[in-house]
C-alpha cells in the first residue's frame, strides 16, 4: 500500500509559496499509505530532478524550485527493496527518447520472472516497480504505445504516473485507485491516490474555495497531461480479474498467487487489525484496495466488519481492538 500524489500548473496563476505548501500538504496526507519513504520528482533546467528520503513524509521538506510547473509524488509502504538503500524508493529515474521519473502504487509480482528469461536485464535496484520503467526503456521511447507494452507485460495490482522532461504527466490506471481534480479557473491539476488524501490535503489550503472537477479515469485507461493542459486519452488491455479474493487467473482459471493480499494480511496488524478480520472482509466480497481503504479509515471498518458479522450471527463487540470500537 503506497501513495501518488502531485499537481500540474499549466496556467501559471497559483503562488510558488501555495503550490509548495500544496506539495507538503498532499505528502503529509498520503503518509496514511506508506512511511517507508518519500519523494518528488520535477524539471529544472529541462532536466528531471528526483528528491527522495528513507523517511516519513512530514520529516522531509520538499522545496521545488520556484519555476516549477509539475510534481510527481510517492509515499512508500516497502514490499520489496530494502528501504535504507534510497536507490529502492520512488520516484525512479528512467531514459528513453525523453527523460522521465516513474512511481508506482500497488505490487508487481513478475519482476523475476522477466528478468530470469531476459526480457529486462538484472539490476541492483530490487522494488518490483523498477521493471516499470526498464520496460519502457526497452522501448527506447516513451509514448502511449510503450506504456501500453509495460502495462499489458507487468502482472499485479498496479497504478503507475511519469513525468517526462518536458513537464508531460502520464496516468497509467490499472486496479489502485486515482483521484484527479482539475481547477480550471486558475489552471491547476491535483492528484492523490485516494478521495481521503485529496480532502485531507486540501483542507489546509486555500485551494478548496475554488470550483473543481473530477477528471474520470478508469481501469486501462493511459492518460497524458501536457505543459498546456490538454489532455490525450489511449488504452491498455488491463488483466482479467475474478473473484473469490479478487485473485488474478490466466486463461485456463488457474488461480495465481495474489501477493497484494498476502501483503495486507501482514501489515493489517499494524493499524490494530486482526487479520482473521481482513480475511472475512475478502470473503465477502470486498477487494483488496477497500480494505486498504478501511485499515486509514476504522469507522468504515467496523461498519463493515458490523454488517459481515451479523450475517454470521456474531457480535462485533465481543473482543474488538482493545475496545476501539
Amino acid at each position: 500500500m503506497c501513495a501518488l500524489f502531485g499537481w500540474l500548473d499549466y496556467k501559471g496563476i497559483v503562488p510558488y509559496r501555495v503550490l509548495r505548501k500544496l506539495t507538503q500538504a498532499l505528502a503529509n496526507a498520503a503518509e496514511e499509505r506508506g512511511t517507508d519513504s518519500a519523494g518528488i520528482s520535477y524539471v529544472n533546467d529541462g532536466k528531471i530532478t528526483i528528491f527522495k528520503r528513507p523517511k516519513p513524509a512530514h520529516k522531509v521538506h520538499f522545496n521545488a524550485p520556484a519555476e516549477t510547473k509539475a510534481v510527481m509524488g510517492h509515499t512508500r509502504l516497502a514490499t520489496q527493496g530494502d528501504k535504507k538503500h534510497n536507490y529502492n524508493n520512488h520516484p525512479f529515474a528512467g531514459h528513453a527518447d525523453k527523460e522521465f521519473a516513474f512511481a508506482h502504487n500497488g505490487v508487481l509480482w513478475n519482476d523475476k520472472e522477466l528478468r530470469k528469461d531476459g526480457t529486462i536485464p538484472n539490476t541492483y535496484i530490487d522494488t518490483d516497480s523498477y521493471i516499470g520503467v526498464q520496460l519502457i526503456e526497452k522501448q527506447g521511447k516513451l509514448d502511449f504505445d510503450s506504456l501500453q507494452y509495460m502495462a499489458e507485460t507487468v502482472e499485479g495490482n498496479f497504478t503507475f504516473t511519469v513525468l517526462d522532461q518536458y513537464n508531460s504527466l502520464y496516468i497509467v490506471k490499472g486496479s489502485n485507485p486515482m483521484y484527479l481534480l482539475l481547477f480550471e479557473t486558475i489552471g491547476l491539476y491535483v492528484y492523490a491516490s485516494t478521495e481521503t488524501i485529496m480532502k485531507k490535503a486540501l483542507k489546509q489550503m486555500g485551494l478548496y474555495k475554488f470550483e473543481s472537477k473530477r477528471i474520470d479515469n478508469d481501469e486501462g485507461d493511459i492518460l497524458r497531461i501536457d505543459r498546456n493542459g490538454k489532455i490525450t486519452r489511449s488504452k491498455f488491455e488491463p488483466k482479467i480479474y475474478r473473484s473469490k479474493y479478487n485473485s488474478w487467473y490466466t486463461d485456463d482459471f488457474s488461480s495465481y498467487y495474489n501477493i497484494h493480499e498476502e501483503i495486507l494480511l501482514s501489515y493489517c496488524g499494524c493499524y490494530g487489525v486482526d487479520s482473521s478480520d481482513v480475511e472475512l472482509l475478502l470473503d465477502y466480497g470486498y477487494t483488496c484496495d477497500e480494505v486498504e481503504e478501511m485499515l486509514v479509515d476504522q469507522s468504515l471498518l467496523r461498519d463493515a466488519l458490523r454488517d459481515v458479522k451479523y450475517m454470521y450471527g456474531e457480535d462485533i463487540y465481543e473482543g474488538c481492538y482493545g475496545g476501539a470500537f
